[in-house]
């Protein structure tokens, strides 16, 4: 078994390092998440590229690729800890796609594969989604409760501001004004693509940690000697290492497999998600403190 990137997609990954390196400077993400907003320029020039449609068919507007290669864009993204609606975007994406009527394919996700008309996800609990990434700028919101997935327009339900640690997106609280209209497809299969999306994201985040922290102790010096030639530093970056990689693995299995081998996807989507949140943390903290 190959497990490397086919070309196609090694060739998507280093034009999304590129192109994210040279629009997202830490300098840009500092400035746009100090601001709460996003480049409405830097996204036109994604939606130009064929990001937000890479999964969905060429019928509606995308590129119909498989799971892989959104797990490639998110990791770049997350790389690059780039301030955009695509994931929310994505997400809304993915339920419509693997859960929604024909009429709904239709009429939701040429908007999406173009990026001009996006969507986004909430779960609801108490009657409430009470976290919701880009509600103000989406143009309808999947709302997951008790196993059901129902679409409504935005303007149909009631948004409030939540502030949050993360400043690289706007969240928003939903409550719905009715109860929208019921997406009866494989609601359990959207979750699971949505989890694997996210755990990539998380990965890039991690790896670029990572290797701050890394340069770091390569550079600093006590004693006239680099920190990483320390043996309790040297061990907290192999750490970080494994913790990475790890959640990489899991990752890519977890999308191999719902391309692939279904009857494996949701196991491999729950242990992707949780591996890859608790090595998102465990690597940012240690990169924060690598001594």
């Amino acid at each position: 078994m190959n497990f490397d990137y086919s070309d196609d997609q090694q060739a998507i990954k280093s034009t999304a390092r590129e192109f994210l390196a040279s629009r997202f400077k830490l300098e840009k993400v500092r400035e746009l998440a100090e601001k709460g907003e996003y480049d409405d320029a830097l996204w036109k020039e994604i939606a130009e590229l064929g990001w937000p449609g890479i999964f969905i068919e060429e019928d509606h507007g995308g590129q119909d690729l498989g799971v892989l290669e959104l797990v490639i864009l998110q990791e770049e993204l997350g790389y690059a800890c780039a301030p955009t609606p695509f994931f929310s975007n994505a997400a809304a994406g993915l339920v419509v796609k693997h859960a929604g009527s024909t009429e709904q394919h239709e009429r939701l996700l040429p908007g999406v594969a173009s990026g001009e008309a996006r969507g986004t996800v909430g779960v609801v609990r108490d009657g409430t989604a009470p976290l919701v990434p880009d509600a103000d700028s989406s143009s309808f919101v999947v709302l997951f409760e008790d196993g059901a997935a129902n679409v409504m327009e935005t303007a149909s339900v009631q948004l409030d501001p939540v502030d949050t640690i993360d400043s690289t997106r706007r969240f928003f609280s939903v409550t719905p004004g009715d109860a929208g209209e019921a997406l009866d497809g494989d609601v359990g299969g959207a979750w699971q693509r949505i989890e694997i999306a996210l755990a990539a994201e998380l990965v890039g985040i991690a790896q670029r940690a990572m290797e701050m922290a890394v340069e770091y102790a390569k550079d600093r010096k006590q004693f006239d000697r680099p920190i990483g030639a320390h043996q309790a530093v040297s061990h907290r970056c192999a750490q970080m290492l494994l913790e990475v990689e790890g959640a990489r693995s899991t990752t890519y299995y977890a999308a191999w497999a719902l391309d692939h081998e279904s009857e494996s996807a949701p196991l491999a989507a729950s242990m992707a998600k949780a591996y890859a949140s608790d090595a998102g943390w465990r690597v940012a903290a240690s990169a924060a403190q690598p001594a």
